[in-house]
């Protein structure tokens, strides 16, 4: 029925849990940059980093939904201290994600889905608002960035779903046409943008889904979060 498979990251492939707002993280990220020369004390380094990313964020602000790279924070975080960034900012930011991560796994079936996918010739691809400095390494780590036949990740282009924009750069990009397409996530939000752009969706509502599932506008749905129903339902 459909040939290409979009998928959403968080909340649909990976159950993540993350914190940003841990008081030890700033702690401990102090610490590290302090290691590379670049030495901010807690409240300082948090304060800026915010500051950052609101710049960031402006400097996009042409879109409905912008976004940044978080790279680019740490390279200004660096360059303040008068610290050549090189790969350090790259570092940084993996570093970063480690710190504010509590769990990170993959949903129980989602490589089932996505290998009986492939085993039938569809396409498979990414989506998601996401940084590109985490989402990759992530996809490393639980085996999935192998199956994607193309990723396209909200720092990279700047726009965040459910912009239309990042939509409508993700079909330019790979060449593939609406009608045969179906996107799958569990955000209610990303989901609408789908919808608006004339494609055909599934929502699955797992433990990072927000919202009222009744209220999304989907062609399909699993509400018990088992992605293994996926093949069985779409046919």
């Amino acid at each position: 029925m459909y040939k290409n498979y979009v998928f959403n990251l968080y909340g649909t492939l990976i159950d993540i849990k993350t914190n940003e707002e841990k008081s030890e993280i700033w702690e401990k990220l102090a610490i590290y940059l302090g290691y590379n020369s670049a030495h901010y004390d807690n409240q300082e380094l948090k304060e800026s980093f915010d500051k950052i990313v609101k710049k960031l964020i402006k400097k996009n602000d042409h879109y409905e939904c912008p976004d940044y790279q978080i790279e680019d924070v740490f390279f200004k975080l660096y360059k303040d201290k008068g610290v050549k960034p090189k790969k350090k900012a790259k570092f940084a930011a993996k570093t970063f994600r480690l710190l504010s991560t509590d769990s990170i796994k993959l949903y129980d079936g989602v490589l089932d889905v996505m290998e009986q996918l492939k085993a039938q010739d569809k396409k498979i691809y990414l989506l998601s608002n996401a940084q590109k400095a985490f989402a990759n390494s992530e996809m490393k780590y639980l085996g999935i960035k192998k199956l994607f036949d193309g990723i396209c990740i909200s720092s990279d282009v700047g726009i965040r779903k459910p912009d239309t924009k990042f939509y409508e750069y993700f079909f330019e990009k790979y060449d593939i046409r609406p009608e045969e397409t179906i996107f799958v996530g569990n955000d209610a939000i990303d989901l609408k943008g789908a919808s608006n752009m004339g494609i055909d969706s599934m929502y699955i509502h797992t433990n990072l889904s927000q919202g009222n599932a009744e209220d999304v506008p989907s062609k399909y749905k699993i509400l018990d979060g088992d992605i293994r129903k996926l093949c069985d339902i779409i046919k």
